[in-house]
């Protein structure tokens, strides 16, 4: 058989075409193969970065969320502190409410003295009870009271005089 023979041939012609076609598939097929190994690497890689960055993501979430357990752990203390002091602090009588009950307790004890006018007496009964106070509060007699706590703040009164303008003011005559 001759060249010329063999090219006349059909099943000659159907097998080159069929080589001809499976040979462009087999170039696309080794192209695509590249190019999906390409596009795998590129994916690869930026799964990598994603999950590097997610990773960092994580850590500073964590680090912020530790820091914020800390911080809130850190103001319950601290409100603790605050709700027990004030607690303590609203248990004690403050100085000021301590003078005026001991001026209003030496006032009434005058009162018990002269109570035939009420309202008088008691307005007079109070600045009488000021003023023992502050007389108290300065000088020898407050030094006694440090050194001797057990006196009372009972300062000299003139109850004669007291009774005498409190029995005047009761006299209708």
């Amino acid at each position: 058989m001759t060249f010329e023979e063999i090219i006349k041939n059909p099943f000659i012609w159907g097998l080159l075409l069929g080589l001809l076609i499976a040979g462009f598939i087999l170039k696309n097929a080794i192209g695509s193969k590249i190019q999906l190994k390409r596009e795998i690497k590129k994916l690869e890689a930026t799964m990598r970065e994603l999950q590097s960055h997610l990773n960092t993501q994580m850590k500073i979430t964590a680090t912020g969320s530790d820091s914020l357990s800390k911080d809130v752990d850190k103001l319950k203390a601290q409100n603790e502190t605050l709700r027990v002091n004030l607690a303590t602090l609203q248990s004690k009588p403050d100085k000021h409410e301590q003078r005026h009950f001991r001026i209003q307790d030496i006032a009434v004890s005058t009162m018990r003295e002269q109570a035939p006018g009420f309202a008088g007496a008691w307005e007079k009964a109070m600045r009488q009870a000021e003023a023992d106070m502050e007389s108290a509060e300065s000088g020898l007699s407050k030094l006694v009271r440090k050194v001797v706590p057990g006196l009372s703040y009972s300062g000299n009164r003139n109850t004669s005089s007291e009774t005498s303008v409190i029995e005047n003011q009761s006299d209708p005559s």
